[in-house]
């Protein structure tokens, strides 16, 4: 009977006590566990003659190891989700594909429908909602030399994009960008157009290219030596020349023949011909846009 009113009350003082108390009971006894285990592992690494370990604290050694040591090399492989949101003739997004070639990576390519675009590019493109869109690792990057400067940092061991030199590097920015700003609406202007705002697009174009090729000179790459930044920026219109020449009744070649055989040599890089399509598919889809919008 003594002995278990003692417990009675035994369990009555545990009841009465705070439940702080008992926070703090689990925290030093946590406090305590870790304290063992660091003791453990100093005492595991530092000292020679230390008592073998017991097995589960071993294999949590090694285990840490080598989920550590697989996730360094998987970072260092590269082995990246990377997702092109893209349409087959855009030439921004063949840009994209150039630079990905380039550098060796891996990704999935995604074929978007320009008149019902997917609820991932509206989302990942809010402002413009336009191919292409590069999704790295669930990040969204926009706008087609961005991304290929973005690409060019993240994966900057293989096949540089851009020159080291800071003020090679501002000039193929300049030149990418003059690019930009008229190679595409010149382009369009000769396909979609007719009459005088045609020829005027025809004549603008072929001076734009004129002055690019004056730009190249005699070196086999708008860098240099070495396939870059430039090139990447101009070469996919090369698949829209022959649109261009057939719409605009004018040859660029003929214009622009040093262009020409700077667009050949480009497509003796795999990077470039396994992107670029034929420009007579590109013509095909053009006159098929062209009947839809009641160009003809």
């Amino acid at each position: 009977m003594e002995g278990g009113a003692l417990k009675k009350n035994r369990w009555a003082t545990w009841l009465r006590l705070p439940l702080p108390f008992f926070l703090a009971l689990g925290i030093r006894k946590r406090e305590r566990e870790r304290e063992r285990k660091r003791e453990e592992v100093v005492e595991y690494f530092l000292m020679p003659n230390y008592k073998k370990p017991s097995p589960s604290f071993t294999f949590a050694i090694v285990f840490t190891y080598c989920a550590t040591t697989a996730h360094k090399r998987s970072i260092m492989s590269g082995k990246d989700e990377v997702v092109l949101l893209d349409f087959w003739p855009s030439p921004f997004g063949m840009r994209l594909r150039i630079a990905l070639s380039e550098k060796g990576v891996d990704y999935e390519c995604r074929e978007e429908n320009l008149s019902d675009k997917s609820q991932l590019l509206l989302r990942s493109n809010p402002v413009h909602k336009k191919i292409p869109v590069l999704i790295h690792n669930g990040k969204p990057v926009c706008e087609s030399l961005i991304a290929v400067q973005y690409v060019d940092e993240v994966w900057p061991r293989r096949s540089p994009i851009l020159p080291s030199d800071p003020y090679a590097r501002a000039q193929a920015r300049f030149w990418a960008d003059y690019i930009d700003k008229k190679i595409y609406d010149l382009g369009r202007k000769i396909w979609a157009a007719k009459g005088e705002e045609q020829e005027a697009a025809k004549r603008e174009l072929i001076e734009c290219l004129k002055l690019l090729e004056a730009e190249l000179g005699d070196k086999p790459y708008f860098g240099g030596e070495s396939f870059g930044f430039v090139d990447v920026a101009l070469v996919p219109f090369y698949s829209w020349f022959y649109t261009y020449d057939t719409c605009g009744n004018f040859s660029v070649e003929t214009e622009c023949p040093k262009l020409i055989l700077w667009a050949k040599r480009c497509l003796e890089k795999e990077s470039v011909s396994k992107v670029l399509p034929d420009g007579e598919k590109v013509y095909k889809l053009v006159l098929e846009l062209k009947n839809q919008l009641g160009l003809e």
